[in-house]
C-alpha cells in the first residue's frame, strides 16, 4: 500500500467520502456536528464549503492508491489565541491500524507550520479513543491535559484530551 498523499478536496470525492464517513464506528469518535448518516449530500456540501475557504487551504482529503478516504484538516484561531490551531481528522474503518493516519499527521503538521504562522497545534480526543491518542503520540505530539468530565458522547460523559505538537 502507498504512502498516504494529502490533497486538495474535489467534488468527484464525494462518493469515496460518504462511503468512508457513513460508518458508527467513525462517527463515535467523532464530534456531534459531524452527521450519522453520512449522505453524498453532506459529503457534497462538505467538499464545496471547504473548496471555497481562502488559500492555503486548511482542509485536505487523506488519498491512498488514488481514493480519498480520510479527511484531515486544521482550524486556525484569531486573537490572542492566534498562535494555536486544532487538528481534526479521520479516516475509514478499513484504513485503521495501517499507520496511515500517523503518517496524515504528520504531514499535515508540518504543512500547518510551514503555512500559517501558528506555534501550537493541538488535538482534542475523547477519553475512550485510545487510537487517536496513540496516533497523535506517534506523531509527535504530547499529552498537555485532561478535562474530567468534560465532553458528553452519546448519552456518556467522559473525559476530554489535548494533545500538541509545537513548532
Amino acid at each position: 500500500m502507498a504512502d498516504p498523499i494529502l490533497r486538495d478536496w474535489r467534488l468527484t470525492d464525494v462518493a469515496s467520502l460518504a462511503r468512508h464517513a457513513n460508518n458508527i464506528h467513525v462517527w463515535n469518535n467523532l464530534r456531534d456536528g459531524f452527521p450519522y448518516p453520512y449522505t453524498e449530500r453532506d459529503a457534497e456540501l462538505f467538499i464545496q464549503m471547504v473548496t471555497r475557504k481562502p488559500r492555503p487551504s486548511v482542509d485536505k482529503a487523506i488519498e491512498v492508491d488514488g481514493e480519498a478516504v480520510g479527511s484531515i484538516g486544521i482550524t486556525l484561531h484569531d486573537g490572542v489565541e492566534r498562535v494555536s490551531a486544532e487538528i481534526g481528522f479521520f479516516i475509514g474503518e478499513a484504513y485503521w491500524n495501517r499507520g496511515i493516519t500517523t503518517e496524515a499527521i504528520k504531514q499535515m503538521s508540518a504543512y500547518a507550520f510551514a503555512h500559517f504562522p501558528i506555534e501550537r497545534l493541538y488535538a482534542s480526543v475523547f477519553d475512550f479513543n485510545i487510537a487517536s491518542q496513540r496516533v497523535l503520540r506517534k506523531a509527535g505530539f504530547v499529552r498537555e491535559a485532561v478535562l474530567p468530565r468534560a465532553a458528553i458522547k452519546n448519552g456518556v460523559v467522559v473525559d476530554w484530551l489535548y494533545f500538541a505538537r509545537y513548532r
